[in-house]
Order: C-alpha cells, then structure tokens, then sequence
C-alpha cells in the first residue's frame, strides 16, 4: 500500500513518518485490496491540549473511507484512526462476502 502523508504547516519527523507507515501496514490483513493512504496532519492552534488533527483517507476499489480523529499527541491520534479504519475494512470485507 502506498502511504502519503502531508504535513499542514509544520515540518514532520522522520520517526512519525515510520510510525504513520508500520500502522498502515497492519491494515493490509484486514483487508487486502486498499490501494493509497492519504495521511492529512494538523495542529490547530488553540489553548486546548488535544489539538492534534489527523485525517486518514484511504482508497479501495469502488470506495474511499475517511477518519478524523483529534488527540493530545500524532500517535495516539493515528492508532485511534487506524482502529476506526480497521472495523470499517472488516465490515467492508463481510458486507462482500455475503454478497458473492
């Protein structure tokens, strides 16, 4: 799976990078067929601590899904996101089973 991650006004470590990537790696065996993952992170400047915005877009053949998951820290805020995109792969994955 080909991974893209965009940083939005500020510069990314080369550490979250690899992080962000052995993530979305581990949602191949849920569901083989995911072709791009867009990975959008944000800070949003305001006096709250969870001001860590990131925003998952991932293609599939015959369907794009979206998360948005806001936390204290990237990390945090990418396993949340990759959790939430895990049950929608797995309810992907049974709702064409039942098809065929």
């Amino acid at each position: 799976m080909k991974v893209n991650v965009n940083a939005v006004n500020f510069n990314i470590d080369g550490k979250l990078v690899d992080f962000i990537q052995v993530r979305m790696d581990k949602l191949e065996k849920y569901y083989d067929k995911v072709v791009v993952a867009d990975v959008f992170l944000k800070v949003e400047s305001t006096s709250e601590k969870e001001n860590k915005i990131v925003e998952i877009k991932i293609h599939v053949p015959g369907d794009d899904f979206m998360v948005k998951k806001q936390c204290k820290t990237f990390e945090e805020a990418v396993d949340s996101s990759t959790e939430a995109l895990e049950r929608l792969l797995l309810k992907r994955k049974e709702k064409i089973r039942t098809h065929i």
